[in-house]
Parts: C-alpha cells; structure tokens; sequence
C-alpha cells in the first residue's frame, strides 16, 4: 500500500497517477468534507484527463481523513501544494504541522518522501527536528522533486521526463519498494543528496524563466523594427545548443506561482549569503513590464479615444486548462482598469474577490463582445482559438482585437478588417 498525504493540486494528481500504474492507495487529508467529496469524484480541480483517469482506476484508490490507515503504507508521500504570499514567498507551515501529525502514526521501517516543493535546507531541517522526538520511530526520507505543472498535470504526473531525488546518503540505494514505484514510471532517476535536490527544482525554471526573458526581449524588439518574432523562433530550434524543446513563445510575463517563487527564494538566499542576485531582479522587472503589454496596447490604441469604452475580456486564468488566477495577466489588466466597463469570459476561471468590481462575466465567449470597442484575448484557451474572426467582426463594435499569444487566425482577422495585434509582431 503506498499512501499520500495531502489532497490538494498535486496530491490528487500523483496519487491517482500511481493508482493507475496498479498500486493500491491510501490518500489522506485532514478534512473529512474533501475526503468524502474526492471519494465520490467531486473534485476540486480541473485537469484534462483527470476525471478520466479516475473513473477508470477508483478501485484503487481510497481517500479518507483517517490517518491512522497510513500505517498500513510502506511508502508515504506528502504531496500537499505550498501556497504562496503576495510576495511569492513560500508558506511551508501548513506542510510542517501536517507532517508532525501524521508522522507519528507511520509504521516503523516506512519509506517517507516529501513531494512539495520547499527551499533549499528545508528537508534536512525536517528530518533532524523530527529525529529529536521519542514516537518517530526509525524511517528513511528523502525529498522528490514534484513534476507538476498546471493544466497538463495527468500528463506529467503519467509520463515524467525524470525523477530527482534528494537523500540523507546518495550513495546507498533506494529503498526496494520506492525503486518499484519509480520502475514503474520508466524514467530516468538521479539521487542526490537533499540540498542539491531541492535547488534543482529550482535551477531547472531558472531556465526556463532565462527562455522566457530573452524571448520577451527580442519580441518587443520585434514589434518596435517590423520583424516577426515566429519567423525567428524556428532557427533558434535548428540550433543544437538551444534545442527544438526550447521555450521560445513570447508571453505575457511570468505568470502562475511556481517560477516567481524560485526567483523570490533565490533572492532571499542571496541577500543571507551574500551572491550576486542582479540577473534575478533583472528576470522580475522583465516579468512585469511584459505583462503589461496588452494594457500598453489598449492605452495606446483605444483609450482616450473613445468615450465610455467597452471591453472584451475573454480569459481570466494566468493561462489554458487551469482554474487558478495567480499572478495572472488578465487580472492585473482588469485591476487596471477600474472606471473601465469590462465583458469577462473564462470557461473555467472566477474572478477574484477584490479590484474586479467593475468587470461582469458572461455566460459565453461571443455574449462578452456585444457593443463591445475592443477584445482582449488574455488567455489562449483552446474553445476561443475555434470562434472565427466572422463571428467577431459581427458582434464586435468596434475594430480592434489585442491577441498576445496568437490564439485567433491573424489572416483571417486581418481579412476580416480587424485591427488585430499580437506579441513579437
């Protein structure tokens, strides 16, 4: 039996990817009312595939809010999403209580592995404070660094790219039944030891943060000297040293949780060890200014101009196949704009709870253009790129279409007499 503690994003995900490689789970969480909605497929997520997934696999899996069937498991998870501030800034403390609670109630000889994504130091901490009480018995740990990434998470959760693996001695092997469970995802494994574990994490969306900043940089050069940043893209891919797996879309920014919390613990190690964190705030203030693109563009091209403007707004989520509004660029642009009328759609998103006073969602993405000036695609799901330009010339008051990540057909807007405008062009 392999258990995982903590229903929330990742928990859920991982917990059902292991039940459908034929292993019978124990997921627990501390709310009954979760437990009992999870058991009958009431989620609280949104993912392609997931409900899927689940339908076909339920017979494996057992969700409950009794932790005491954990001791049943030979091989325990905490899977539990860190949430973050305002500030990005990682809150691990609802992660270290539940961890002191359950813990204890573990058998004796129980593989422990802490999924959740937690700064450099945080694992050995852990181990060491739990080691100091008399009723945690023997265990091994090790930290795994999680592979989730929102709107895609069945997918990676099924079929990992790699594993990474932070352990007390990297030179012992694996425990056998936590060799089994990586056997069955057949990818590659890399042990090492906690810290370098934990900083891979991050290493690896500093990366990816570095492809986003460039590639925001040279789509604003771009759009300032009549090149087109689609036309560029592809020799970049044909470059060895980049890769055709490269990640060279222009965006709004950096969007989401996960990458701006990396920058914002790095900067904070930096600013405890004394590095240099220049290129960091550098990414950051990138970030920012990116995601502002499409309020620039609605400033310069409509208001002012037009008295008691209307918008369009379809998307609220920071990006497709995902409920989650974090430090999303539509939300920021709606807070903006508050003596805007705005016309919201999201298929799956809500609105927050403050700074959208202003904004009324409608049912359907063609009901938000209505009288309206101007649309807006903030977020490139996949049910907007199907609406044809004819539907939004119709509907739509007025001429001009802001489509940063090119969800629409541009030739078919431009045809249709739109004043369509997107990244990197």
């Amino acid at each position: 039996m392999i258990g995982f503690v903590g229903l929330s994003h990742l928990g859920l995900n991982y917990s059902l990817a292991t039940a459908a490689k034929g292993f019978d789970v124990v997921a627990y969480d501390p709310d009954a009312a979760l437990a009992t909605r999870c058991t009958t497929g009431n989620f609280p997520i949104e993912e392609p595939g997931f409900k899927e997934l689940f339908a076909a696999n339920r017979g494996r899996l057992r969700y409950t809010s009794d932790a005491a069937l954990l001791a049943q498991c030979d091989l325990v998870f905490y899977a539990l999403d860190i949430r973050t501030n305002d500030r990005n800034e990682s809150d691990t403390g609802p992660l270290t209580k539940l961890i002191h609670d359950t813990v204890p109630v573990l058998a004796a000889g129980t593989t422990v592995v802490l999924l959740s994504q937690v700064s450099p130091g945080y694992t050995r901490q852990l181990v060491a404070d739990l080691t100091k009480r008399p009723e945690v018995k023997a265990r091994t740990f090790y930290y795994q660094v999680e592979t989730l990434i929102f709107g895609a998470a069945v997918q990676r959760a099924m079929e990992p790219e790699r594993y990474i693996v932070g352990s007390a001695d990297p030179t012992a092997p694996v425990p056998a039944r936590f060799a089994a469970w990586h056997a069955a995802f057949q990818c590659p494994v890399l042990v090492m030891r906690y810290e370098s574990a934990e900083l891979a994490k991050i290493a690896i969306n500093f990366f990816l943060v570095s492809s986003v900043s460039t590639t925001n940089t040279l789509a604003e050069v771009c759009e300032a000297i009549g090149a087109d940043w689609n036309e560029i893209a592809p020799a970049l891919r044909l470059d060895k040293r980049i890769g055709p797996h490269a990640y060279l879309k222009p965006g709004l920014g950096i969007a989401g949780g996960n990458l701006e919390r990396d920058l914002v613990t790095v900067r904070s190690l930096a600013a405890r060890h004394g590095t240099d964190d220049r290129v960091v705030a550098a990414w950051q203030a990138n970030s920012v200014y990116r995601r502002d693109w499409a309020l620039r563009c609605v400033h310069q091209k409509l208001l002012g101009r037009v008295r008691d403007p209307l918008l369009a707004v379809w998307g609220i989520a920071y990006k497709q196949d995902t409920h989650s509004v974090k430090n999303s660029p539509s939300v920021e642009l709606l807070r903006a704009l508050p003596g805007v009328r705005i016309l919201a759609h999201d298929p799956a998103a809500q609105l927050p709870d403050t700074g959208c006073g202003h904004v009324t969602v409608v049912p359907g993405p063609l009901d938000a253009l209505e009288g309206a000036d101007a649309l807006l695609v903030m977020t490139p799901w996949k049910v907007y790129a199907g609406i044809t330009a004819a539907d939004i010339k119709a509907r739509l008051k007025g001429r001009l279409v802001i489509d940063p990540n090119a969800v629409l057909d541009e030739k078919g807007c431009r045809a249709a007499g739109l004043d369509y405008h997107r990244l990197g062009c």
